[in-house]
């Protein structure tokens, strides 16, 4: 396990501490050369397929307190924080990956992000009795079974995103760029109270985008690193529930805290390119989720019905835009973007928004997430209480989608 940073007390705020040393590496002043060793290991292993754990940990007879569940980058995994540690699971076909128990006396995971399908990932404490402080991103290597570093700050980490070459880490009120390879922090973001640690990155593309809520209730940000430019979108009157980036970061799916309408953005330049509605009433949105070729929109809440909208947007020149990487070029030719301005004044909102083409029905006020499975017209739904749905939905007739196959991954005797 990586050596323990004591906080300092100085009173400025979530200034985060260095990277520490694996128990392994002498000690040394010298972070950037340390950094850059772990940085090689981790290189290597970079879409690794997971191997299962050599010496699986034997089932336990208690089911362990779910904490967390996020998708990997492409969707293809999920991982999973529990009471007791975390597991990986593969979607498709469904199947534990591999499992760490840390024991249920103390081996609680708040927060678990994979990076593809390497041995790398990040993890937080979290629960009554956490592995680790909840203020500490810990970097931890499947191969060595162990943590190599860690990265300490004065407040609880609400969020962790990875990217081959970023590490972002979420705050309250704040979020901290890191470079992958040497742990280098690259930029700071102030941001609105943010409890919910909403933040996104692009996979795909070079140049890296990053959304995050804004000053502003209801002001989104949009980080273009590689021309160097912020916009900033008044999305929503309300607060930001939750947004969703397409994987190469040119589209943006914002929802507010009334959770009736989606909205769909060109993060280029911010223009409004698609008006979805959920419903009439107000909700919780959990989450949003594009389908890789950005034709569709799932959307999931506590109303307990999982959503998938038709986006009117031409993937084909979304690809062309972000491989000339040129945000000039994209607002000197308005014509290629869809508008909404040919309804406006005509049709109150509450017609011209569009509706979903297929659902799925689940239990009313727990929380899933949804994804699209890398079969055509499948979405992959993820629940609190340890469900695993695949189903599917008819894109011309649209209605109830069909449900392939369950699981329940926390009772796999069950299921299985």
């Amino acid at each position: 396990m990586a050596q323990t940073l004591h906080p300092t007390t100085t009173p400025s705020s979530s200034v985060p501490q260095t990277l520490i040393l694996p128990e392994s590496e002498p000690e040394s002043n010298n972070s950037s050369s340390a950094a850059a060793a772990t940085a090689y290991s981790m290189s290597a292993a970079f879409d690794e397929p997971q191997n299962p754990n050599p010496n699986p940990s034997p089932v336990p007879t208690r089911v362990p307190a779910l904490l967390h569940l996020s998708f990997n980058q492409d969707y293809g995994c999920f991982a999973i924080g529990t009471d007791s540690g975390f597991r990986i699971y593969n979607c498709d076909p469904f199947r534990e990956i591999f499992r760490r128990d840390f024991g249920a006396a103390r081996g609680g995971i708040g927060f678990v992000q994979m990076l593809f399908r390497c041995n790398i990932l990040a993890l937080v404490g979290g629960g009554p009795d956490p592995q680790y402080p909840v203020n500490k991103v810990m970097i931890w290597d499947d191969h060595q079974s162990r943590c190599i570093g860690e990265l300490s700050f004065r407040s609880e980490v609400k969020g962790v995103r990875l990217r081959r070459d970023r590490i972002v880490v979420v705050l309250v009120q704040k979020i901290f760029v890191y470079n992958f390879a040497d742990l280098k922090l690259l930029h700071q973001i102030e941001t609105i109270a943010n409890p919910k640690g909403l933040c996104e990155v692009s996979h795909v593309s070079s140049p890296v985008v990053l959304v995050c809520p804004g000053l502003q209730k209801g002001q989104v940000r949009v980080e273009h690193y590689g021309s160097k430019r912020t916009k900033f979108i008044m999305a929503h009157d309300s607060r930001i529930a939750a947004f969703s980036l397409t994987q190469d970061g040119r589209l943006l799916a914002t929802a507010s805290s009334k959770g009736t309408l989606v909205r769909i953005f060109n993060t280029l330049d911010g223009s409004l390119l698609q008006e979805l509605r959920r419903g009439a009433d107000r909700a919780e949105i959990y989450s949003l989720a594009f389908s890789s070729n950005a034709q569709w929109l799932a959307v999931s809440s506590d109303k307990g019905t999982v959503h998938v909208f038709t986006l009117k947007v031409d993937s084909g020149l979304l690809a062309n835009d972000m491989s000339r990487n040129s945000p000039e070029s994209n607002l000197a030719n308005p014509s290629a973007i869809p508008s909404l301005s040919f309804m406006k004044g005509v049709l109150p909102k509450y017609f011209s928004s569009e509706w979903s083409v297929a659902q799925f029905h689940l239990q009313e006020g727990l929380q899933h997430i949804v994804a699209f499975g890398h079969q055509k017209n499948v979405v992959v739904i993820l629940g609190m209480d340890g469900s695993f749905y695949r189903c599917e939905f008819n894109p011309a007739n649209g209605g109830e989608m069909t449900q392939l196959e369950y699981y329940n991954f926390l009772k796999p005797e069950q299921t299985f």
